[in-house]
């Protein structure tokens, strides 16, 4: 029998150092392992490489460290919504790799697969194939470093010639993840959007630390409602479902803001 579970969010990051890299699971701020973000942030790691969708809010997940400079770069498909990881990308003080969605989704996925590269049709013809996307800016604005141009390959599709850029995998030395529910085995369920970056992540990390809203014996959780299988998971922490849940843009209609004013 093997327990994965661990006190509290505070142990199970205790390890991560200065300079680790994470895949954190998350979507704006759906999914966000707000817990274990905390924890580390609490214990003071820096230098960390992080690839996420995004790096939450100026307050609130992944940019709680961000404000605190804690992360040196970024791998990111969405960077909006922040607007010091726009102060710092653009003076220079932190490094972004920005990188199409699905290609980013797939790159965690293959790199939890064990699989090191693939070739996609997405970016071809743009700078994410052809080189020269600022990843780091100089305090001046000129660029200090621009991606480089990545192998593209013609390939036949359906009888028809089309170019394809090859894209290399991403793995991680930890990974950070939010689920509804998860066993002491380590198996997950995620809920509704939260089940977005979570699982990719969670296969990306050489270890995966979960946290989850309920925490049951192994084999209470119904084997078809398994999204993660506990083999990608080495820790998990029960948060509680009171674990606080942001809105990253709250949007209502016009009658709904008139009843709430009644």
């Amino acid at each position: 029998m093997i327990d994965k579970q661990w006190a509290s969010a505070t142990e199970a990051v205790a390890d991560i150092p200065d300079g680790a890299s994470l895949a954190v699971g998350g979507f704006g701020l759906s999914g966000n392992p707000i817990a274990l973000i905390e924890a580390l942030l609490a214990q003071g790691t820096s230098g960390l490489s992080v690839v996420s969708n995004n790096c939450g809010v100026d307050d609130w997940g992944l940019g709680v460290l961000l404000a605190a400079r804690r992360i040196r770069k970024m791998t990111s498909s969405y960077v909006g919504e922040n607007k010091e990881f726009e102060r710092q990308f653009l003076t220079g003080e932190l490094e972004l790799e920005l990188t199409p969605q699905g290609t980013l989704a797939e790159k965690l996925r293959a790199g939890g697969s064990g699989i090191a590269a693939f070739f996609t049709q997405t970016g071809v013809g743009t700078q994410v194939a052809e080189g020269g996307l600022p990843q780091r800016y100089n305090s001046d604005g000129t660029i200090a470093v621009a991606s480089p141009a990545k192998d593209v390959r013609t390939f036949d599709v359906r009888g028809e010639p089309r170019e394809f850029v090859l894209e290399d995998a991403i793995t991680t030395d930890f990974s950070l993840v939010h689920a509804l529910a998860g066993d002491r085995h380590g198996n997950l369920v995620f809920n509704k959007a939260a089940r977005n970056f979570n699982p990719l992540a969670a296969m990306a990390g050489r270890v995966c630390i979960a946290q989850v809203e309920r925490l049951v014996e192994p084999g209470e959780l119904d084997p078809d409602r398994v999204h993660l299988p506990g083999v990608f998971v080495h820790r998990i922490v029960e948060v509680g479902p009171d674990i606080p849940k942001r809105i990253e843009r709250r949007t209502v209609s016009a009658g709904s803001l008139a009843a709430e004013g009644a």
